[in-house]
């Protein structure tokens, strides 16, 4: 059940644009206001925080290729539940797979797949009036063991379902790219988001510690899941290209055969085509659970790799979907920073230096 609260920090990065939707979400029948969720109604995992990634290094020789069945390239088709409110159905998609008892695969799976698009907020009052007079927005949180959750909802539904909850229709939705939710998270008094609290089956938590190194480690404006998870046109590939030289980017380490040696993982098309795999996030990498690491590269390492390796016909970009296959025509970005240097390595922290001793008295 939702509750409303704000804080200083509640709305310090919810700025407003004319890409956000506001849209009234007054229930139907709604059942009596409660003041907490229950705990047992929203998966809540415990994450190690270790870092995903390691330090970037010289590209390593690749890896057999693997036979594995893809999941779909393209997102599901988008919805609108409620008129003017696409949905989320990437996220959606996430959650209605969950196990009933979720894992930290499942966990970082719906972080993985929420970092793209919009989710809502719901707001106390009018959303567009509020922001339209620069006032102070009260966002919908709630409460479980004394612990507080930012809500965020994939669509109307959603929404419509957590009015219908707590018969709250003094309320609004307000539309916001996923960066600003998520920074609403991290800044905010919370201890993580629960999406779609209302909707049994398909709702979880992400603890704030997950979601700030998510963002800590990944492109903060998610560049190129947003072009993966969008509608594609015969121009995608080449923005995807285009990304690739700009954006943070991972490749999965292994063992390659035998020798214990690391290598990079690597795809083989149908029609024999070896593509390197190629990823927006290091989570990309962790979900597929195969054992490797995910390893940051920059673009002019990537660059390298295929210069020097001409039977790569291009490179396979997050292949735990949505994904899409860059043929070198379209890497012209990428193969053109072939020739930079790899960055410096950071400086080594210096060590603290000892406590000075008091004069003798």
């Amino acid at each position: 059940m939702a509750i409303f609260k704000r804080s200083a920090r509640d709305t310090t990065s919810q700025t407003t644009n004319a890409d956000e939707v506001d849209a009234d979400i007054d229930g139907h029948a709604a059942a009596p206001a409660a003041e907490e969720a229950p705990v047992e109604s929203v998966p809540h995992v415990g994450i190690s925080m270790s870092t995903f990634g390691a330090p970037a290094q010289p590209v390593a020789p690749a890896q057999p290729q693997r036979t594995v069945t893809r999941p779909p390239a393209e997102a599901p088709a988008r919805t609108e539940t409620v008129t003017g409110m696409p949905d989320n159905t990437l996220v959606q998609a996430a959650l209605a797979s969950l196990p009933e008892k979720p894992g930290n695969v499942d966990v970082m799976n719906v972080m993985r797949q929420s970092m793209q698009g919009t989710m809502y907020v719901r707001v106390r009052g009018d959303a567009r009036a509020l922001t339209a007079e620069g006032k102070p927005i009260t966002l919908a949180v709630s409460q479980i063991d004394g612990a507080r959750f930012l809500l965020a909802f994939t669509g109307g539904a959603s929404l419509r379902a957590s009015v219908e909850a707590d018969g709250d229709r003094d309320t609004s939705a307000l539309g916001l790219p996923v960066a600003n939710v998520f920074r609403n998270a991290i800044e905010g008094p919370y201890e993580g988001l629960i999406i779609d609290h209302a909707v049994a089956g398909s709702r979880i938590v992400l603890p704030v510690q997950l979601i700030t190194k998510a963002f800590e480690e990944g492109d903060p404006a998610f560049t190129i899941k947003n072009l993966l998870a969008g509608p594609r046109s015969a121009e995608t590939a080449a923005a995807v290209g285009e990304a690739l030289a700009q954006a943070p980017l991972w490749v999965a380490a292994g063992p390659a055969g035998d020798s214990g040696q690391l290598g990079l993982a690597e795809s083989r098309t149908a029609s024999g085509e070896r593509r390197l795999e190629v990823y927006s996030h290091p989570l990309e990498v962790l979900v597929l659970q195969r054992g490797d690491r995910p390893v940051p590269v920059t673009a002019a390492q990537l660059g390298r790799a295929l210069q020097s390796n001409p039977a790569l016909s291009g490179v396979i970009v997050d292949p735990g979907g949505p994904w899409i296959h860059v043929d070198r025509a379209d890497l012209g970005p990428v193969l053109a920073r072939a020739d930079e240097p790899d960055p410096a390595p950071a400086p080594a922290e210096p060590a603290p230096e000892p406590a000075s001793e008091p004069p003798a008295s």
